[in-house]
């Protein structure tokens, strides 16, 4: 009754009052909104990071823009750092890349047939058997020449012919995993003899060109053969471009440059290892991080290329390998920064792409 008695204006009023929310309302939603469309603390993923000595770089890319970039100890974007055997992953590559050029004929090619010089002599069936499958998914059956055999086998007069007389501890295939750079040292002199050119070289023209990478020397053997898996070096920023080629499925700047179906190959999980329990592919590793199944290429002392497909993430981290702290897994102090710290800040800017996963 008393709504009737009131001037019809001051009636639309009172109504317009009541839908309209006050600026106390109006603030506190303005600041929920913000906090739903608030991206990563940056400056924690550094501060992190500027806590885990001897870890000298750190770079975190996202989609295709570098986001974080932070340097320690002397390190710098233009300082190459030693990546030890991400140098393996880089290998692998330049593998895909000269099957797809046809100087490989495949993955399940013996390794007799392309190093025929080298098994002169072996008549072991279990040897002759072993394929460039087997080398890359480091399934050979073969001792390997990594870790206790690493000093003999670099004082060698001749690498390749070491790896090989290596006895069969296991039978070939994925339930037999023997990390090996006497593996990844048969694939450069697989590449060298294919090619026709220096794996350097090859390096050069047909990955680290394209992507601007600079192609420094590194170890030979003995008879000159580029050492295929360890002591290459490369700055941060390389090493975020090889991670960006393989999370664009092996694409760089609208060229093919990898081809994809060898990113999915590499990526395969072929094998465990015993020691760590991540699983193995064509010199690439794969374990989940904080609820990503993140592919990575591992160096001794904390090298590594992460790569998460699914979050669209690359992220890079480099060490130092003299006057580090003891009494750390350093190693294991990264898989809980990279788990607890960078890619849950990450996942806030962005949910997951099921579309990129791989």
């Amino acid at each position: 009754m008393l709504l009737r008695r009131l001037p019809l204006r001051l009636v639309l009023l009172l109504a317009l009052v009541a839908v309209v929310p006050g600026p106390a309302l109006m603030a506190q939603e303005a600041a929920g909104s913000s906090a739903r469309t608030a991206g990563p603390d940056l400056d924690r993923i550094r501060e992190r990071a500027a806590g885990l000595d001897p870890l000298n770089s750190l770079v975190v890319s996202f989609r295709d823009s570098i986001v974080v970039e932070e340097y320690f100890g002397g390190m710098g974007p233009d300082v190459p750092a030693n990546v030890k055997s991400v140098s393996k992953t880089l290998l692998s590559a330049l593998v895909g890349i000269a099957i797809e050029e046809g100087r490989i004929p495949g993955t399940e090619t013996p390794l007799a047939e392309l190093l025929p010089e080298a098994f002169e002599g072996i008549d072991d069936p279990d040897k002759l058997r072993v394929t460039l499958h087997d080398l890359l998914s480091m399934t050979t059956g073969l001792e390997g020449t990594s870790f206790g055999n690493y000093g003999a086998w670099v004082a060698s007069d001749d690498w390749i012919e070491f790896a090989l007389e290596r006895p069969v501890v296991c039978e070939r295939g994925g339930g037999c995993m023997t990390y090996s750079t006497g593996n990844s040292h048969l694939a450069s002199a697989i590449l060298t003899r294919a090619t026709g050119m220096s794996t350097r070289v090859y390096f050069r023209e047909v990955l680290f060109g394209p992507l601007g990478i600079t192609a420094r020397a590194w170890d030979r053997g003995p008879d000159g053969i580029y050492l295929g898996g360890n002591n290459m070096s490369l700055t941060p920023r390389e090493l975020r471009r090889f991670g960006q080629l393989y999370l664009d499925g092996g694409v760089w700047e609208g060229r093919q440059i990898v081809p994809t179906p060898w990113v999915g190959q590499s990526w395969g999980q072929y094998t465990t290892s015993p020691w760590n329990g991540h699983e193995y592919g064509y010199f690439w590793w794969t374990r989940e991080f904080g609820g990503e199944t993140v592919r990575f290429a591992w160096g001794y002392g904390g090298q590594f290329i992460f790569v998460v497909p699914r979050m669209e993430l690359v992220v890079v981290v480099t060490s130092r390998l003299w006057n580090r702290p003891s009494g750390i897994d350093h190693n294991d102090r990264i898989y809980d920064f990279l788990s607890d710290v960078v890619i849950p800040e990450m996942r806030t800017w962005a949910p997951p792409s099921p579309a990129r996963a791989r």
